[in-house]
């Protein structure tokens, strides 16, 4: 019997006393504890944990995949009716991450969600029955300002960072990230694609090795282990840090928060093979037990919470699954089967309240959970020795990291009915069951309206015919939120119609029971936004194209005169990270070995109706641009004109970069032709008149210059856009047209001669952002669908709008000053930011934002250009803050809250 306090004598304590003051020391193992960690050595910086998910042996060389399962199909394909169909045994999808997984969770609710951690930092959030990444964040520090020295020192030493464990609350609204220095950071999640940063903590010294929620006495706390042995309890709203729980003497591996007959605690276990139980105090730790082997140990309940499970390896590869008797105080079962020469610590979870599931020796290995004898297993095909895995809280669809960076999702036969009948909004759950794109209003009647602040400066809205002749567009309606990847139809044509009605109802449960108010910050006075203007040299000309480098430490604009202004961020000790920011300014750069900017040549070109554009390489490395005239390639190094081709007429009008070859550019024309152009440094290159040597393809569709274009990989895609308000998609492997569109306009927003099109890929690089002077839409790639629509129901013009880099929000300029935010998924106006706020002085006459560019790194940084050729730079007054509120949070003094009834 393992040495430990009985489980029924403790808990009885607990609900007698509530608090104990004992520490149990009587009934702690008489055998002194090890100093030591699983490897052997004494805790430092770097962590010694091998954490969950992580491949600590080579690549399996099992081949023998499982089928994949069409969810487009009618019938399920290669399941076995007479085996067990209560286990996720058909690989239903394959999702590609572009690193090493890590760590996965899915969401508690939306169980066909996935967050997933990386070995490089990164997070995304997949939707699995689609097989989608509707959102990635890239690491960085939030604030570096406010990290310990020793956190600096060692990103100093060694920047890499990797996940080692992410997690969601327990009902799902936010999420945290435990990464191998230091930090934990949290995010609150509003639905879909809608995430918000919500705290940057510097947890620990070296690792943090795990993470989990809890919520005693309805407290949102989030629990925190690291490598300076330490359980720490922080406070999810505040960040205030609660408990500070002593008594490991070796890293902590692994915790589990739970709570038995109305008592909230902690197990908790460490790499010398220690498992602990904590009360949420100070007092020390209520419970010592040895675990089986000294192994390095997770541990979990059931779903219905009455069987407490472990398992872990030791330090001489030896694993133990094993079942606790609770009123005993021992192990009670001892699951035959596993690997006993094990590289990494074996992953294990109960599958509901009747299976286990552990992954071992390149397979997923069950047992039921009332007899020791293994019952199957499970071959996903190329997998690691021991891999991360996950399940769903219905346990009917299993996550496992397999070999070459691939997350493989497994289901049971209720898990492939789930995924072919999951309806996934763009926006949220909550989405309308209509296929037309959704428009938006501002209610007459509401505060906007009423107020006399929804001037002819305010854009406001128009509602969707379908609702304005139900008769049903008044103020009690809450907004309807369209459907995202594709309509309801498509969604579900292979669902019987008593799962779509199903779905449908729950839709419109789900939307019935929104509270259809809008929040809109407002943006009036400088206090209210961090902002920094940039100026250029000489006589001022308008920005017509902005941008911010890939590195995100500078910010590249073109004028209207045809120069070009790159402003530069240095790396001092006021700016460690060398990164663009508002708290210092930065420099407006150019070689020493250059006497002048880079400049376009204007020969043979008409200012008047120049198209000025350009494009920037991957790396920064060399830019192409033209003012309506030759195009001309830049070195961003020196600054010098490393070839110029081209000579109008035609004259190119927009160009971009191959995103996986800089050698091959797409460059449309004001003649309405597309042409895919090799540039290669050879000496025939230099020659503007030996087009017929590099020019691959000739793509001709448009009836108006081309004025956007934009690659999809994923979707082997390129879509093009123009004054004739035309969007095509074009193949890249031969070029040839696959589908077009034209935007549809209202009677009352006609637009005027000349008006330019652009296009931006969503970061799921499925869909696409949409950029006309009368509408912003969002359009899915495939067919051509609109999934959402903003029109002004004024005469307010859009000069022009771009995506944040996470596709979270689109922040769009106006004619008239205004800065408008919005939120991505269902273009729903969230935040304006005023001309008075950031353009003081009305003497410099009719100045207005032209131009617009995202940081490529931090989400809710912008920049403008305007039309006097100064850039401004914004972000929010906090680090880490939104644009617009949380919709639990309350209106600070320093907004202006409009609500649309």
């Amino acid at each position: 019997m393992y040495s430990f306090c009985t489980f029924n004598n403790v808990f009885l304590t607990f609900i007698a006393t509530y608090l104990v003051a004992t520490t149990l020391d009587n009934m702690r193992d008489s055998n002194t504890m090890s100093q030591n960690s699983l490897l052997g050595a004494e805790y430092g910086v770097a962590s010694t944990v091998l954490h969950p998910g992580r491949n600590h042996s080579p690549e399996s060389s099992v081949s023998d995949d499982l089928p994949i399962i069409s969810m487009n199909n009618g019938m399920l394909q290669n399941f076995e009716p007479d085996s067990h169909t209560d286990l996720p045994k058909t690989v239903a999808q394959i999702l590609n991450e572009s690193s090493s997984p890590m760590s996965m969770d899915f969401h508690p609710v939306q169980q066909t969600f996935l967050l997933v951690g990386t070995d490089i930092g990164d997070i995304g959030l997949w939707d699995v029955n689609l097989g989608v990444k509707m959102l990635s964040r890239n690491f960085t520090v939030w604030n570096i300002g406010a990290c310990s020295t020793m956190f600096k020192t060692a990103m100093m030493k060694d920047p890499c960072m990797s996940v080692n464990r992410i997690a969601w609350s327990p009902n799902g609204s936010f999420f945290g990230i435990a990464y191998s220095k230091h930090i934990v950071q949290l995010y609150s999640y509003h639905g879909v694609t809608d995430v918000q940063q919500k705290l940057e903590i510097d947890a620990h010294v070296g690792g943090v090795n795990d993470l989990a929620f809890a919520t005693p006495s309805k407290q949102q706390l989030v629990i925190t282990g690291g490598d300076d042995k330490l359980i720490k309890v922080w406070d999810v709203i505040t960040g205030v840090q609660m408990h500070n729980l002593e008594g490991h003497e070796a890293p902590v591996y692994s915790l589990c928060p739970h709570c038995k007959d109305g008592i909230h605690f902690i197990f908790s276990t460490s790499v010398d093979g220690k498992i602990k139980a904590w009360l949420y105090d100070n007092m020390g730790a209520r419970v010592h037990i040895d675990a089986p082997g000294l192994a390095c140990t997770t541990i979990a309940y059931s779903a219905d919470n009455k069987r407490l499970f472990s398992c872990g390896t030791n330090k001489n590869g030896e694993s133990f699954l094993v079942e606790w008797n609770e009123s005993e105080g021992d192990a009670k079962r001892t699951y035959q089967g596993l690997c006993e020469n094990s590289s990494a610590v074996v992953q294990f979870s109960p599958i509901k309240e009747k299976f286990l599931a552990a992954a071992d020796d390149h397979v997923i290995k069950i047992w039921d959970m009332d007899r020791v004898e293994q019952l199957t297993i499970i071959d996903a095909g190329d997998l690691p020795a021991n891999p991360h895995i996950r399940l769903n809280k219905d346990g009917t669809l299993l996550a496992v990291i397999a070999s070459e960076n691939k997350i493989k999702i497994l289901a049971t036969a209720y898990g492939l009915q789930l995924l072919n009948a999951s309806v996934t909004g763009f926006v949220n759950s909550s989405s309308d069951v209509s296929d037309g794109p959704r428009k938006h209003i501002i209610n007459p009647s509401s505060s906007v309206a009423n107020s006399g602040e929804a001037d002819a400066h305010v854009p406001t809205h128009v509602i969707s015919p379908s609702v304005a002749n139900s008769g049903e567009a008044d103020s009690h309606v809450p907004t309807v939120k369209k459907m995202s990847y594709a309509n309801l139809s498509a969604s579900l044509q292979n669902c019987d119609e008593e799962r779509i009605k199903d779905a449908k109802q729950k839709i419109i449960d789900n939307a019935n029971n929104k509270s259809g108010v809008c929040k809109i910050i407002q943006i009036s006075m400088p206090s209210q936004c961090k902002s920094l203007q940039l100026n250029g040299c000489g006589e001022a000309d308008k920005i017509s194209r902005l941008i911010y480098t890939n590195a995100g430490n500078a910010i590249l604009a073109l004028a209207s005169n045809a120069t070009h202004l790159l402003w530069k961020w240095p790396q001092n000790d006021l700016n460690l990270s060398g990164k663009a920011t508002t708290d210092v300014p930065p420099q407006l750069w150019q070689p020493r070995s250059c006497s002048r900017m880079m400049t376009n040549d204007l020969t043979d070109s008409t200012p008047d109706e120049a198209v000025p554009c350009f494009a920037l390489s991957k790396n920064d490395s060399y830019l192409l641009s033209a003012s309506g005239g030759i195009i001309s390639l830049f070195n961003m190094l020196t600054f010098k004109r490393m070839m110029s081709f081209m000579s109008p007429s035609p004259a190119a009008t927009s160009l971009a970069f191959h995103p996986q070859d800089n050698n091959v550019v797409a460059i449309g024309m004001d003649d309405s032709t597309i042409l895919i152009y090799h540039v290669r440094f050879t000496e025939a290159c230099f020659s503007p008149f030996k087009e017929k040597y590099i020019v691959k393809s000739k793509l001709k569709g448009h009836s108006g210059r081309v004025t956007g274009l934009a690659f999809s990989t994923a979707m082997d895609l390129l879509v093009s856009s123009g004054e004739d308000a035309q969007i095509f998609t074009w193949n890249l492997g031969g070029w040839g047209k696959c589908k077009s569109k034209q935007l549809q306009f209202t009677d009352e927003r006609i637009p005027v001669r000349g008006s330019n099109t652009m296009v931006q890929f969503h970061q799921d690089q499925v869909h696409f952002l949409v950029v006309h002077e009368t509408q912003l839409s969002i359009y899915e790639a495939k067919e051509l669908g609109c999934v959402q629509q903003w029109i002004p129901e004024d005469s307010t013009r859009i000069s022009q709008a771009t995506l944040s880099c996470d596709s979270q929000m689109v922040f769009a300029c106006f004619i008239g000053g205004i800065v408008s935010i919005f939120g991505a998924s269902d273009l729903q106006l969230k935040c304006q930011i005023l001309p008075i706020s950031y353009l003081p002085y009305t003497p410099r006459g009719n100045v207005h934002p032209h131009a617009v560019a995202a940081n490529p790194h931090k989400p809710t940084q912008f920049a403008v250009g305007l039309t006097d050729g100064a850039v401004i730079v914004f972000e929010p007054q906090e680090p880490g803050n939104s644009w617009y509120l949380a919709e639990y949070e309350p209106a600070t003094a320093s907004s202006c809250l409009l609500q649309d009834d």
